[in-house]
């Protein structure tokens, strides 16, 4: 589990393509690596991957094809800036949310706007997915745990602070840029049982 603060951005070093596996080194800080152990987990850009190997300022993990068609994870070169947090540990505090690490879908950006030092984001889901989707709700966007703003349809506004865009790849997205989104998963609940209490009464 994790709480949606990002710890630091990470830059990929290496991607190696498997066989049905893509491997990806990630450097990162030692202070970052230095408690780490191989079966770890760490939030990269939202998505929850094992740490496979490591050395100091370098973590490596493995994707297979179905973490890459859901997520941005295929869209990464060497240089791409990634978003880092270590897993929650018992009695430790939540900033944000509460995150599993397991995406739901890409959203795709439609609009970057500059509102004085921060950044407001309107983002694209898809009509399975934007019922959960609701004004002052939660939601994970690359691994950052955001409040929604106003939602159109299939669109939600996000409202980004300076420190988030300072310590995040979200100052980096530009248009038609894809994300990961993370729903909030007790949202899902409340929608789902509602829609179902409701359907049954009908």
């Amino acid at each position: 589990m994790f709480s949606g603060i990002v710890e630091e951005k990470g830059s990929i070093k290496a991607i190696h393509q498997g066989n049905e596996i893509v491997k990806l080194e990630i450097g990162c800080s030692q202070n970052l690596s230095k408690d780490k152990q191989v079966g770890d987990s760490i939030s990269v850009d939202g998505v929850c991957l094992t740490i496979t190997e490591l050395t100091d300022g370098c973590l490596s993990f493995d994707a297979v094809q179905e973490t890459l068609d859901r997520t941005i994870i295929g869209n990464y070169k060497v240089g791409s800036v990634v978003n880092l947090e270590s897993s929650l540990k018992f009695g430790g505090s939540v900033g944000g949310h509460l995150m599993s690490g397991h995406i739901h879908l890409k959203g795709n950006i439609k609009e970057v706007l500059i509102v004085g030092d921060g950044k407001d984001l309107v983002i694209e889901t898809d009509d399975e997915w934007s019922k959960y989707v609701h004004e002052k709700g939660y939601i994970g966007i690359n691994g950052c745990s955001i409040t929604i703003g106003k939602v159109n349809e299939t669109r939600f506004k996000v409202h980004l602070i300076p420190e988030t865009l300072k310590s995040t790849n979200l100052d980096d997205l530009i248009f038609n840029d894809d994300v990961n989104l993370e729903i909030d998963q007790s949202t899902i609940a409340i929608v789902d049982t509602t829609t179902r209490i409701l359907s049954n009464k009908g």
